[in-house]
This record gives C-alpha cells, sequence and structure tokens, in this order.
C-alpha cells in the first residue's frame, strides 16, 4: 500500500510517495526559505547569547531563551532533508536510519520548544501576579538545572519512536499499537497542557495590567507583550498542526475513504511546514523580553539602524548592565 497512490491518483496516509508532486515542491520551497531566513537568524541569536550576554552568568530567563535557540537550531538541521524529500516527490525518508534521526530531532524541537516557551511565561507570570514569593523557578533559573532537567525528561518521551519498526517512516501505519498510541498520547499532552498553562498566565498577566491604577505600568505592559508573542507562536505553530493530526488519526483509525485520507494526509503535512515557522518567529519572543535585547542587537549587527541612547530607568548610564540584565 506504501506506494499506491500512483494508481489511484489519491495519497494515502500510509504512502510514502507523494500524490501531488508539484504542491510539495511547493511545501519544499517554503521549507527552504524559512532554512535560509532562520539559519543566519538563529546564528546570530546564537552568537549573541553566547559571546555578548554570556547567559550562563545571568540571573535573567536567559538560560531557558538560550535553550529555545538550540531547539530552533535541531529543526535547521531536519529543514534540507525534508525539502529534499519532498523535491523528489516522496513524503519521508526511505532510509531507516535517517527516518528515525529525524523524528528524534524533530521531537525534541517541538517538545523543547514548547517547554521553554511555557516556561518563560511562567517565570513571567510569578514576576508580575506574585513579584514577592519565592519560588522554585526563580531559584533554578539562575542555573542551569532546570534546562538540563527539560532535556533529560523530553529523551525519554522519544524511546516509542526509536522502538517502533516503521514503514517508510510512517507513524500512523499501526495507529493500534501500545506503542503508538503512547507516541500519540506523548504528542497532544506536550501540546494541550502547556497551551492551557499558556492561556492561564496570559490571562491573570493582563488582568494584573487592568488592576493597576497608578505607578509605572512598562514593566507590565512588556509582560502582556511577551506572554502575547508566546502564544501567537504557539498558536500559529503548534496548534494547526496538532488539529490535523487529530484529523488524520480519525481518518486512520476508522478507515475512512481515499479521499478523506488524501486531504488529511496533505493538510497535515502542509500544516507542519507551517509549524517550521516557529523558528523565525521565536525572536520575537527575545526582543519582547527586553528592550535591551532588541538594542542590543540592533547595535551589534545593525549598528547604522542604532536609535540614539536613553538614559537607564535605573539611574544608572546608558546601556550599563546590558551584558547580564537583559530582562
Amino acid at each position: 500500500m506504501a506506494n499506491a497512490s500512483g494508481s489511484s491518483g489519491y495519497q494515502h496516509i500510509d504512502d510514502c510517495e507523494a500524490a501531488h508532486k508539484n504542491l510539495y515542491r511547493f511545501y519544499a520551497a517554503a521549507m527552504i526559505v524559512i532554512f535560509i531566513l532562520a539559519l543566519p537568524l538563529n546564528a546570530s541569536v546564537l552568537h549573541l547569547f553566547i559571546f555578548k550576554l554570556r547567559f550562563w552568568k545571568s540571573r535573567t530567563n536567559n538560560v531557558f531563551l538560550f535553550n529555545l535557540v538550540l531547539a530552533d537550531v535541531l529543526l535547521l538541521f531536519c529543514l534540507p532533508i525534508k525539502a529534499h524529500n519532498f523535491l523528489n516527490g516522496v513524503r519521508r525518508s526511505a532510509d531507516d536510519a535517517v527516518c528515525r534521526a529525524m523524528l528524534f530531532m524533530l521531537f525534541l524541537n517541538r517538545g523543547a520548544s514548547v517547554a521553554f516557551l511555557t516556561v518563560t511565561s511562567i517565570d513571567r507570570y510569578f514576576n508580575v501576579v506574585h513579584p514577592g514569593r519565592k519560588n522554585l523557578l526563580r531559584v533554578l533559573k539562575k542555573t542551569p538545572h532546570i534546562s538540563v532537567l527539560i532535556w533529560l525528561l523530553l529523551l525519554p518521551l522519544t524511546v516509542p519512536t526509536m522502538l517502533e519498526d516503521l514503514e517508510c517512516c510512517n507513524s500512523l501505519s499501526n495507529a493500534h499499537k501500545v506503542v503508538d498510541s503512547l507516541r500519540e498520547v506523548v504528542f497532544f499532552t506536550q501540546i494541550l497542557v502547556p497551551f492551557v498553562v499558556l492561556v492561564y498566565c496570559t490571562v491573570h498577566i493582563v488582568k494584573r495590567l487592568q488592576q493597576k491604577s497608578v505607578g509605572d505600568k512598562t514593566k507590565l505592559r512588556r509582560a502582556v507583550f511577551l506572554v502575547t508573542a508566546v502564544m501567537v507562536v504557539f498558536s500559529l505553530c503548534f496548534l494547526p498542526c496538532t488539529l490535523a493530526r487529530m484529523v488524520l488519526l480519525v481518518v486512520r483509525v476508522k478507515d475512512l475513504s481515499e479521499a478523506h485520507q488524501d486531504k488529511a494526509a496533505v493538510a497535515f503535512d502542509g500544516l507542519m511546514v507551517l509549524s517550521y515557522v516557529d523558528c523565525l518567529l521565536d525572536p520575537l519572543v527575545y526582543c519582547f523580553c527586553s528592550t535591551k535585547f532588541k538594542a542590543l542587537y540592533v547595535s551589534s549587527y545593525f549598528p547604522c539602524c542604532r536609535a540614539p541612547a536613553e538614559p537607564d530607568s535605573s539611574g544608572g548610564a546608558p546601556g550599563s548592565g546590558t551584558r547580564n540584565a537583559v530582562l
């Protein structure tokens, strides 16, 4: 069944070959554009965190943001391979080793991106809504412990993907097995649970801004911008492909017609390509975390666009403390 699409004109969920070759070439072109734009952007951000901000010395959530960049780098390794497959008219690599490596890195990218976006929002929630309350996250963000813990927790979740014998890199060909069911539970849990947390943090930060009747609201507004940016990234990149995955599973389990399978498979692949835009949108999160990050980025890479320096709100010299105080 793996290559039945050529005879029926429809693309089955299990097919390795793409029936709509022109559409998949368009998907490939979109991934190439994302790769070309995201590679220098993420490389420059990575350079900034390591050599300018010295993230490991910071007491802000620079550590979380640095790990978000690392998650995007994992995605960048995958995009040329997926684009090459689509250009050659196949949806997935037929090579088992390449297949597993791709699934492993894509799973880590998605899980780490969601995790560090969520942790960043939770950190801002405590800073704004409960500023005087001591919490474990505030302590751990001063060390790499929580970031290491997140990566270590994500690694075992990839085991179901590594154990399964996949036909043409297809994780849906045996959707009734326990291993596949576990993989789907992990897939949906790592998206839907953080989304609920993000909504909770966003609502309470906005309410806190509305309740603030006196004093400087700059910090609160920045917090609202941050959680809004996170919600935009999350809603655009992760929710559509999650809904498409749900539809794909329903179509597969109920063994619906070839036409339904064709539409579900094409839509899912297209929305997965859309999810890769997160490596372009994540810098929005960095910028909304602090105007200092944006100023440092512009002054480092686009000095001709640098705005006149403004006095620091703390009363210090302009630009003082930028290296380690991005938030």
